[in-house]
């Protein structure tokens, strides 16, 4: 891509028609090359106005997922982790019996183990997920500050109905995975799994505004964050103080939208795990997200094929509140990690479904131009 692909202009204009459409604020960081734009729009604070800028912190929901894989992919190759291995050998007390013996390392960090969500078993509310018409958010105002324990987390994916075969295909998304997967590091450094990715792989890539909180405030600037629940909570109420332990080290990241773009370019150079691993990570198939849709997964890293424009690597996330997105162009060139402080703003039709919004358009309107350069309407990819 050339450089005058990065239209600040248009960047702005774009952005701005996400706010117009709906969200409260967003901001975000494209680069492209050696030029970087950073652009913001809209209010951080309903209440007072005061305005989102490019350089606040940000809860990045499963974002966090591919700095867990890179924290338990740098174990294997330290000998201390086998990606084939399977866990119940490491953890025979967590995933005992045949389960164990069937699910390996490389399963949970895949989402193809075939355990299940444990989120609407903790969380009552929740209960009928995914069917959302039937669910209410009162959930996530009881748990504001409940300090959840990620084995009584855990023993409720494992014990819940399998959603799958372990190792066959399409997989499903399921956070049971990665709270396994922060057990191990545990077992294999004897540090917190906070503390171990924090020094293995955060301080590694130089991140200084990036943080896996254990408490409930986001410290620095930030925005609110307003969740809706499909409408169901109207106005949207803000849950930017809320206890993350509901999830711990696999969603609960803290960053800015300038670190994102310097860790996903230092990983897929094959600057925080070696190129060998790299390569395991880029080895994808068939997931199906929480929304339904099913995505191109590799090893915490999401692959997204944009025709005309090539190949894109990162991740996505979601918190209470908070969205966050980070891809890279295969060749390197072109990056863009993106935050928005509204989450499920979709009100649900007669039949129980998420109906389109204005939001949608606009943001996929976005994310292509900051992507691509490319200013025609987005497709379906």
């Amino acid at each position: 891509m050339s450089p005058a692909s990065l239209d600040p202009a248009a960047l702005d204009a774009a952005l701005e028609a996400v706010h117009r459409a709906g969200m409260p604020g967003l901001f975000a960081e494209v680069r492209d090359g050696d030029q970087v734009w950073r652009g913001a729009a809209g209010v951080a604070d309903l209440a007072t106005g005061r305005p989102v800028t490019p350089d606040m912190r940000h809860r990045v929901g499963s974002l966090s997922k591919a700095f867990t894989a890179a924290a338990v992919l740098r174990q294997v190759e330290a000998g201390r982790l086998t990606l084939d291995t399977p866990v119940g050998h490491y953890l025979p007390e967590l995933v005992p019996g045949a389960r164990g013996a069937a699910i390996t390392v490389r399963m949970l960090i895949g989402h193809t183990s075939g355990l299940a969500e444990y989120l609407p078993y903790a969380y009552p509310t929740l209960k009928a997920l995914p069917v959302v018409a039937d669910t209410g958010p009162e959930s996530l105002d009881d748990n504001r500050h409940t300090r959840f324990d990620p084995v009584e987390l855990i023993s409720l994916g494992v014990a819940a109905p399998p959603v799958g075969t372990p190792g066959k295909a399409p997989g499903v998304y399921s956070n049971t995975n990665y709270l396994l997967l922060c057990r191990l590091l545990e077992l294999v450094t004897g540090e917190t799994a906070e503390d171990h990715i924090t020094r293995d792989v955060i301080d590694r890539a130089g991140l200084l505004d990036t943080e896996l909180p254990t408490g409930a405030h986001i410290h620095g600037p930030h925005s609110h964050h307003y969740e809706s629940w499909f409408g169901m909570i109207d106005p949207p109420r803000d849950f930017s103080v809320f206890d993350m332990s509901w999830v711990g080290p696999s969603a609960s990241l803290i960053s800015t939208v300038a670190d994102l773009n310097r860790f996903f370019a230092l990983l897929l150079d094959g600057e925080i795990v070696t190129p060998a691993s790299l390569a395991e990570m880029r080895r994808t198939g068939p997931v199906i997200a929480f929304d339904g849709t099913t995505i191109d997964y590799g090893l915490g890293l999401h692959r997204k094929d944009v025709p005309g424009h090539g190949t894109f690597w990162g991740h996505d996330g979601s918190a209470w509140g908070s969205g966050a997105i980070s891809m890279r162009s295969a060749d390197g060139d072109r990056q863009m990690s993106l935050a928005v402080n509204l989450q499920r703003w979709n009100r649900l039709d007669a039949t129980g479904r998420p109906q389109p919004h204005p939001i949608d358009a606009a943001l996929a309107a976005f994310q292509r131009l900051a992507m691509t350069g490319d200013t025609a309407p987005a497709g379906r990819d």
